[in-house]
């Protein structure tokens, strides 16, 4: 039988990320829970940035705009940390550490682009408790679209998203808890592999991190499809107003 050979990075990316119970560090869960909670009116400013871009699009044209832009966003910064392992002078230890960073540069791109989606759908996510639990169920792919429905008292055929925003308080907190507990189980086992593998040497890290992050990310776009189903035509006249009034402030 052959065996495994010693891999140090693994154990220096075990040892930073999780403590002796095999649970996240507290900062590791902290970090991860700031990169998912955007404030809103960032989530504004991306909107009309790309309306700015594109004039005359609607709203189902904006989201496939922020689809593309998702995408390529999250796969060529997964390539670029990557590359830095051909880089003399960056070790394994300092690649692991510009690979954490990538995780967390992945997350807020998840969660601007999911919060966009939403707002463009008419879901209004002021509240960032209902905007993280929104976030890390549509990470969770069809797991978390499974617990939304289920929890939001949705069919197994109908889309989810549009109940997040009038959630009882007591209700999204039972619902958030049980969102957070399996989102961490699962990121957390999912990332440990891809952060290893974006810190490989000789190039192979630049190959592994970009396709890793953009099978991450279709899978994201996926997810937010089945949370609020088609796209609207018309931007919400909620969403229209506040947009323009962003514009004749500017």
């Amino acid at each position: 039988m052959k065996r495994r050979k010693f891999n140090p990075a693994a154990r220096l990316a075990e040892r930073a990320t999780f403590g002796a119970d095999g649970k996240p560090k507290p900062h590791v869960v902290q970090a991860i829970e700031r990169a998912v909670e955007v404030q809103r009116p960032l989530v504004l400013a991306n909107i009309r940035r790309m309306q700015r871009k594109n004039p005359s699009a609607n709203a189902a044209e904006l989201i496939r705009i922020l689809d593309r832009h998702y995408l390529n966003a999250v796969t060529g910064g997964g390539a670029a940390i990557g590359a830095t392992a051909v880089v003399p002078g960056v070790g394994t230890v300092a690649a692991l550490g510009l690979s954490a960073a990538a995780t967390v540069g992945f997350l807020e791109a998840t969660a601007l682009y999911a919060q966009s989606v939403a707002e463009l759908h008419g879901v209004r996510l002021a509240d960032p408790e209902k905007s993280r639990t929104m976030v890390m169920a549509v990470m969770l792919g069809e797991e978390g679209t499974s617990m939304m429905q289920s929890l939001s008292g949705r069919g197994t055929a109908q889309a989810w998203g549009s109940t997040v925003g009038s959630m009882p308080s007591g209700l999204m907190g039972t619902v958030g808890s049980s969102i957070r507990k399996q989102f961490l189980k699962r990121f957390m086992a999912r990332q440990g592999t891809a952060m290893l593998g974006r810190a490989l040497p000789l190039g192979v890290g630049a190959v592994v991190g970009g396709a890793g992050n953009h099978a991450m990310g279709k899978g994201v776009i996926k997810a937010t499809r089945a949370a609020f189903g088609e796209p609207p035509k018309s931007i919400p006249g909620q969403l229209a107003g506040e947009l323009d009034q962003m514009e004749k402030s500017a």
